[in-house]
């Protein structure tokens, strides 16, 4: 039996609280607002991951980067001004000696230590050519063993190392700083994935585990020894930033990069900023959207450090991290050219138009969106104050063929309007068809609260949805009731459909440009869910917002701070250094000699 339990607020958290001067929230943890996710009550004072709420590892690495643009934003005029350099010992010229290879193999705690014999393969990788050393560690990535790497290195006189133990792409960039501070060029290093390549793909074979790490050891090794010291590229950085999309997650990732200095470009295709936003009214927890809209608009409006281009599209782009340029086609016929260092994503996505239940045949049969266009609408909203019944139809345009995804904002977004149509017109009935509602985290209070005014929630089944018909006078709404068994007919004067959220079209054309890539439902892929959330494979340029899938307010906002943060990592510098290994075609190799290389 495994329980899948929750998350609770951390032992102390209160008394953590009391001494910051923050406050919590009903269930105990630390309080901040759909608008500002990052934000305690007290300035200066910022939260991230779960001690503000529960969050997945993608979302708690994006809170993270957001706190640091906070921090970033708030400390900018201080940059650099208590900062030093690292210093490293002069390098090590290798050229005249033989080669001799230091060989570190990590325990990994039980990560490899589990399931791989280590000692034997420290034994095993002794006997191999030009080892000078070799050993095993409990955790190859602690301090202790790091000044330990430096002392085997002067003391052997080792002038290539090889590491085996997890994953390069979060511990290659420690192990080569490391050996630096032996004074080798950081690219004599070389690194064999004996965990996730081995030991947690062969945890019932032991005997097979130890044999392919001695195996992936022996090819570390190997290549190790063709091992030449290279150099990296510098490369000047333009200290500006292109942001694609001008909805509120361009909006706040330019307002983000302009408290930290850095003149920002961002581009808007339509006549005014806000996207979607333009049409939200409340948020789930009753705050005004329009008048936060408002109030990063006037910011943006009233910083010399940002120009806004609307009514403008991308033409096109040439460059490279630091450096690039941008040709701008501008709403008077007229073009733009932009440089500049980095570029951030927030081109947003857009509501599905549905095709059933039959939307656009009929008045009474609308979207969510255009449901609360008439709850805010004085003209229309006499309409719904006469209303009697009203149902709703969640999953139109998600999770079905076209759309496996779940838009994640529709169950919340049904709660909000029933609540706020209950508001207005107590004795409306308003029944919610839905397949699953998913109002995750703190939005389960607010489906509590529907309930409570007297929502009523209707489950049907995927291959059995809803049945709409209409005449001139009634809607009906015909429903099998999974747990009666039977139709249940409903008339209503409004049916609401939870419209989805899906791409943009124009995705694949800007991905192109950009040379970044899509996911299989046309949303842009990040470099590493958990790792790197808000960054592209692409060096340079970020994601945030419903560009990368659907997000509700704060976590748009969250992306957004989060994306300014790792665009500041680059911009922050005059000078870039390019990755110096980089893969270059050989001109000499024929057709020939490539086809008879395929065959074998």
């Amino acid at each position: 039996m495994v329980l899948s339990v929750g998350l609770v607020p951390k032992s102390g958290m209160a008394e953590i609280a009391k001494k910051l001067r923050i406050a919590l929230d009903d269930h105990g943890f630390i309080k901040t607002s759909e608008f500002m996710p990052g934000d305690t009550i007290s300035d200066g004072i910022y939260v991230c991951g779960v001690a503000a709420g529960p969050r997945d590892i993608p979302e708690s690495v994006t809170q993270a980067s957001s706190a640091a643009a906070k921090a970033g934003g708030l400390l900018s005029a201080a940059r650099n001004t208590l900062t030093s350099s690292k210093q490293f010992p002069e390098e090590i010229q290798i050229s005249a000696q033989d080669r001799r290879i230091a060989v570190f193999i990590c325990h990994c705690g039980s990560n490899i230590g589990g399931y791989v014999n280590v000692p034997e393969v420290v034994e095993y990788t002794k006997s191999l050519p030009d080892v000078v050393y070799a050993e095993h560690n409990l955790y190859t990535c602690s301090q202790d063993t790091q000044r330990k790497m430096v002392e085997v290195i002067r003391e052997q006189k080792v002038n290539r190392v090889v590491v085996a133990s997890c994953t390069p792409r979060t511990h290659e960039p420690l192990f080569r700083e490391t050996i630096q501070e032996a004074g080798l060029n950081p690219y004599l290093f070389e690194m064999a994935n004996i965990r996730d390549q081995c030991s947690w793909i062969h945890m019932n074979t032991v005997a097979d585990a130890t044999v392919k790490a001695k195996d992936l050891v022996n090819m570390a090794v190997c290549k190790a020894r063709l091992l030449q010291p290279l150099k990296r590229v510098e490369i000047p950085v333009i200290q500006k930033a292109l942001v694609i999309g001008g909805g509120i997650t361009g909006m706040i990732s330019s307002v983000s990069l302009a408290k930290q200095g850095f003149e920002v470009v961002l581009l808007e295709r339509e006549s005014s900023l806000g996207g979607h936003l333009k049409h939200i009214y409340r948020t789930v927890e009753g705050r005004n959207v329009q008048n936060f809209l408002k109030s990063v608009a006037d910011e943006i409006s009233t910083n010399s450090a940002i120009t806004v281009y609307t009514g403008a599209c991308l033409k096109s782009i040439r460059g490279f991290v630091g450096n690039y340029e941008t040709l701008i086609d501008l709403a008077d016929g007229t073009s733009e050219s932009v440089e500049h260092g980095v570029v951030i994503v927030a081109t947003g996505a857009q509501e599905h138009v549905p095709s059933e239940y039959l939307y656009g045949q009929d008045k009474r049969i609308m979207t969510q969106s255009e449901l609360e266009g008439m709850l805010f609408s004085p003209d229309a909203s006499q309409r719904l104050e006469d209303a009697e019944s009203v149902v709703m139809i969640q999953c139109v345009g998600s999770r079905d063929d076209h759309h496996p995804y779940c838009s994640r904002i529709c169950c919340t977004q049904a709660v909000k309007n029933a609540l706020l149509l209950r508001e207005m017109n107590p004795d409306v009935n308003i029944y919610v068809l839905y397949r699953d509602m998913r109002t995750y985290g703190f939005r389960e209070d607010y489906y509590r609260k529907a309930r409570e005014a007297g929502v009523i929630f209707i489950r049907y089944e995927e291959e059995d949805k809803p049945d709409v018909r209409t005449d001139q006078r009634d809607l009906k709404v015909t429903v099998t009731d999974p747990i009666l068994g039977e139709d249940v007919t409903l008339s209503a004067d409004f049916v609401v459909l939870s419209a989805g959220v899906e791409a943009h079209k124009d995705n694949a054309e800007l991905a192109k440009m950009l040379k970044v890539p899509l996911n299989e439902d046309g949303f842009f892929l990040e470099a590493h869910v958990k790792l790197r959330p808000v960054d592209f494979a692409t060096e340079g340029i970020f994601v945030a917002g419903m560009a990368h899938s659907p997000k509700s307010i704060d976590e748009a906002v969250s992306q957004a701070e989060a994306a300014a943060a790792r665009a500041v990592t680059i911009i922050a510098h005059d000078k870039y250094y390019a990755e110096a290994a980089v893969s270059h075609v050989n001109e000499d190799l024929r057709d020939t000699d490539l086809c008879i290389l395929g065959s074998e």
